[in-house]
């Protein structure tokens, strides 16, 4: 969860932020989502760690289709 998708795609590509993205080179974003609930974002982030693999990549497809790099478009603003 974030409140600035620019500033955390510019964090994760250019490895500023110790983490799961960095230890292990992650560094497209495929999938997002946006609210201005804090509570209802929290609540959504856990609801999709608690989900298996197959669920979270079903999603993303259905999102995503052809898996492009989305930061390229949230950089840009």
């Amino acid at each position: 969860m974030t409140n600035n998708l620019q500033r955390r795609v510019y964090e994760h590509r250019n490895k500023l932020l110790e983490g799961f993205t960095k230890r292990y080179n992650l560094t497209q974003l495929v999938y997002y989502e946006s609210t201005n609930n804090v509570m209802a974002a929290i609540a959504r982030e856990k609801q999709l760690k608690g989900w298996i693999r197959a669920k979270k990549l079903a999603l993303i497809s259905g999102f995503n289709p052809t898996w492009r790099d989305l930061g390229d478009e949230v950089l840009e603003g």
